[in-house]
């Protein structure tokens, strides 16, 4: 993997929208103030041109386009790249990204979560860049920052080599007509841990969101394989969340992944909470499906993490070592080769 360049003090972020663009509440208003907030941290705020646009029905504007913003970010002077939103089909841009190009320049972060895995996992497994799956630009617009936003500004920044779970998490999202209304964090956090009571475990992290995965499997973009030979020594630890997948859904994606050989040297699982939490289809939970789908793999499994799209979600950086610790409903992840 490339050595990586953390952001510096009064440097630049270039901020895009491979996927949607922030048109509508409260995303509208969020990116503009966290924007403000950014600029009074002192860093500079470049704006890609498509990240207040929604020229195209499901993304800010055509694959070219978008592909565009994000060459034009990662060849420029500016030391990180945030998304400004997730969304459904940023798969789409993945044939007018130069990887090859990519591998040649010196490392920045690009930084999203959700349908940003397109590029936080691709980035990682072909280019050997490591990315951040963690929060959009949003997220910043609430100070002073606190929980995932503090974490993955700190990981951006190299500030931190650690980074813990949280005690509570919003599971009801409050309606309101106020876009600056902030989270509310109305459940307690509780880890379930799988076939012991007790996680340590070391490997290379890789994941995001599988609907986005179960895309990427089998195309042109899939160097999964490769990858996993590179560093088999190392082991991998592999991070999953789920969006729009049932709980069946989850289970053939699993499923899929699995006959693919993705889990191949898996030394473990974090499994973040899926928005269909403990919903039931067929009588199936999101945990049968996932206890189902990876029988006979012995390794640690860690579910209902602080990952995924209820917040706050744990920012987890793609494609390096970690150390992987679970015990009495605490979890945290300490990079081992930053």
């Amino acid at each position: 993997m490339k050595k990586i360049n953390y952001l510096k003090e009064n440097e630049t972020i270039s901020l895009i929208a491979p996927s949607f663009g922030c048109t509508f509440e409260p995303y509208f208003t969020r990116l503009q103030v966290a924007i403000n907030n950014l600029e009074e941290d002192g860093f500079v705020i470049s704006k890609g041109d498509n990240i207040f646009l929604a020229n195209h029905k499901i993304r800010s504007n055509t694959a070219r386009r978008c592909a565009k913003e994000f060459m034009d970010a990662y060849e420029s002077e500016s030391s990180a790249i945030i998304s400004v939103g997730g969304g459904e089909i940023m798969c789409e841009i993945l044939p007018y990204i130069d990887f090859d190009k990519i591998a040649k320049l010196p490392h920045k972060f690009f930084m999203g979560f959700s349908d940003n895995t397109n590029l936080t996992y691709t980035l990682a497994t072909i280019s050997e860049v490591p990315t951040i799956y963690g929060p959009c630009a949003p997220a910043f617009a609430f100070k002073p920052y606190e929980l995932n936003a503090k974490d993955s500004l700190d990981l951006l920044m190299g500030k931190v080599d650690k980074t813990k779970g949280y005690p509570f998490w919003e599971r009801n999202k409050v309606k309101s007509e106020d876009p600056l209304l902030d989270h509310v964090y109305d459940e307690i956090k509780t880890l379930r841990l799988y076939p012991n009571k007790e996680v340590n475990v070391e490997g290379r992290l890789l994941g995001g969101c599988l609907d986005c995965l179960i895309t990427l499997c089998g195309t042109k973009f899939d160097k999964t394989s490769e990858y996993l030979e590179k560093y088999k020594e190392d082991g991998f630890i592999w991070f999953l969340e789920a969006c729009d997948l049932s709980p069946v859904g989850i289970q053939r994606a699993l499923f899929q992944l699995r006959q693919a050989g993705w889990f191949k040297y898996c030394k473990g699982f974090i499994m973040g909470r899926p928005l269909c939490y403990r919903k039931r289809m067929f009588g199936i939970t999101h945990y049968t499906a996932i206890k189902e789908a990876l029988k006979g793999i012995n390794v640690p499994l860690i579910m209902d993490a602080d990952l995924g799209h209820f917040a706050p979600s744990m920012p987890i950086i793609t494609g390096v070592k970690a150390k992987v610790l679970a015990k009495d409903n605490q979890f945290e992840i300490e990079y081992v080769d930053l």
